[in-house]
């Protein structure tokens, strides 16, 4: 069925649209026979091929699929319900015998749940079908011995079917049947629950429709649709990206609606706009590209691509090492450092400046030490990378001092002060000044201010980091947490330890301060003895010369 807009067609049409016939040429009447003058054969398809149909390709593709189970991974905003909403009108209006049934239409919240039944109920109106106000009730909804009363809104019609907007989720479908629509349905607490419900109508007749945008590959809604892809699963997937909508002429229902002139100018900036306001998020909400680990911040693939031949060195000290003798100790780490550490800082590049981020951790976590230099086309390297496990204050303020004394040019560190991090914190800040030693307290502001650059890094390939499985997971276990990247949960590391995304703290915290630099100390050298007059000739070097007076 196709409908006339409610207005005027925009004076251009948009791309991806058919060039329509004015409307006045494609009902010009026959000249001869007088029925063809007053009803020619070919109205109905001059007509509608003069009027653009009030519902888009995508939308008409989505109407017409009749599959048992069907189901949309779309993105924001592109009136998929509102289309939906006119199907559900036509079926609910049917008589049973021509294949009428009851609609429940299932969102997350009561704002949904409002939008769509007044969506059904315009449609009502366009169809002119015989349809009942809008009633505000209750439903009971039974799960095992408990009964659940959720809020509905329901039209009814003539044909004695309902539509039924649930506020909220049920438990279960018990005793419901017809087509159930569950909208935006990644975001549902317990999905794989309601679709077990919803997939029961399908025995009796019942049809299911899934609507969604993405929630992280590893959601339930994802799942679903790559069953269905992979056949495992009977049903059929629509995906819509905004582009697709763009393409088939959704600018120009916007402009329609805003009552402004469709043009190549504006319909670009409004698309600029869009995806600007999405930023990062962009690829899922509009691209419908999921994001990896149902909210996992970096891929596999882009570290990997960051990831080269440098070492990791971990040094995991026995229990009881801190009971030991300080100048034991201090013996033991100055040996490992001069034997495993010295060489890699006497490896490093002179001319350039060289940075520090450490992640603290004592008897659970790990300290991490996370030197890099910065390249001459802004590259932060890494050269290396220390894991310390049950390391005693001490030596690690120790191994700190060591590795940054070494770094060339050193001119930022940035290092962990929450909890017990605070005295190495402090001790390193004593040593190299605190307008070179940032004491980060890692809060959710610090976070979403200083990890989108993080990731702008990984994706514009100016960081290089150590191959290691480890550092990988660490990277890896940074997800996206009310919309701010940070680390959830703790991982076991190759070494049988506990994890918490250290390296990837600590590699934070090393760009943070490569952002936010200090100034290099420049200094010149006492002389190596006292010196006298300068009164040896050809002689420029006047630092060995005795002199008796005080320097």
């Amino acid at each position: 069925m196709v409908l006339a807009p409610a207005h005027s067609k925009p004076k251009k049409v948009a791309p991806g649209l058919p060039p329509r016939k004015p409307l006045a040429e494609a009902v010009t009447k026959a000249p001869d026979d007088l029925l063809e003058q007053e009803l020619p054969a070919s109205l109905a398809r001059d007509v509608n091929a003069a009027i653009d149909a009030v519902l888009l390709k995508y939308q008409r593709d989505w109407v017409a699929d009749d599959s048992d189970l069907k189901v949309a991974e779309k993105s924001r905003r592109i009136g998929l319900t509102w289309a939906e909403a006119s199907d559900n009108v036509l079926i609910a209006s049917k008589s049973r015998q021509a294949g009428g049934m009851n609609v429940y239409y299932i969102g997350y919240n009561m704002d949904m749940a409002i939008e769509y039944i007044e969506a059904c109920a315009m449609w009502a109106r366009v169809f002119n079908e015989a349809a009942s106000e809008v009633e505000e009730g209750e439903e009971v909804f039974k799960d095992g011995d408990d009964e659940k009363s959720i809020k509905t809104y329901t039209i009814r019609f003539a044909s004695g079917f309902r539509i039924v907007a649930l506020s909220s989720r049920p438990a279960n479908l018990r005793g419901k049947q017809g087509v159930v629509v569950i909208d935006e349905a990644a975001f549902h607490g317990a999905l794989d629950e309601l679709l077990k419900a919803a997939l029961a109508l399908l025995i009796w007749g019942g049809k299911v429709r899934v609507i969604s945008t993405h929630d992280g590959d590893q959601n339930p809604f994802n799942e679903l649709v790559n069953e269905i892809r992979s056949k495992k699963r009977k049903g059929s997937v629509h995906r819509i990206t905004f582009k697709d909508a763009i393409e088939q002429g959704l600018f120009g229902r916007v402009c329609m609606r805003k009552g402004v002139t469709w043009d190549e100018a504006s319909a670009a900036k409004w698309v600029a706009d869009v995806y600007a306001f999405y930023g990062a998020a962009a690829d899922e909400e509009l691209d419908v590209i999921p994001s990896q680990g149902s909210g996992a911040w970096l891929t596999t693939a882009l570290v990997e691509a960051r990831m080269y031949g440098a070492p990791v060195l971990r040094y995991t000290c026995p229990k009881g090492f801190e009971e030991l003798p300080d100048a034991y100790r201090e013996s033991a780490i100055q040996e490992w450092l001069e034997q495993e550490v010295a060489p890699l800082l006497k490896a490093l590049n002179p001319d350039l400046q060289s940075v520090f981020g450490q992640d603290f951790g004592r008897t659970g976590d790990l300290t991490v030490m996370v030197p890099a230099q910065i390249e001459q086309n802004l590259t932060r390297r890494i050269p290396f990378i220390l894991e310390l496990r049950n390391m005693p204050h001490r030596q690690q303020e120790q191994i700190g001092k060591y590795v940054i004394h070494g770094l060339p040019r050193f001119v930022k560190a940035a290092v962990d002060a929450r909890g017990n991090g605070s005295a190495v914190a402090e001790f390193l800040a004593q040593e190299f000044g605190f307008d070179r030693v940032a004491l980060v307290m890692a809060t959710e502001g610090w976070y979403r201010e200083n990890m989108p650059p993080l990731k702008t890094a990984f994706e514009d390939d100016t960081i290089a980091v150590p191959r290691d499985k480890d550092v990988l997971a660490d990277l890896r276990a940074i997800k996206v947490i009310k919309g701010v990247a940070r680390v959830p949960d703790r991982t076991t590391g190759k070494d049988g330890g506990q994890r918490h995304g250290d390296a990837g703290i600590a590699i934070a915290l090393m760009h943070y301060a490569s952002r936010n630099p200090g100034s290099e100390i420049e200094w010149t050298a006492m002389p190596t003895t006292s010196r006298g007059y300068d009164n040896v000739a050809d002689v420029d070097d006047d630092l060995p010369i005795p002199e008796p007076e005080a320097w």
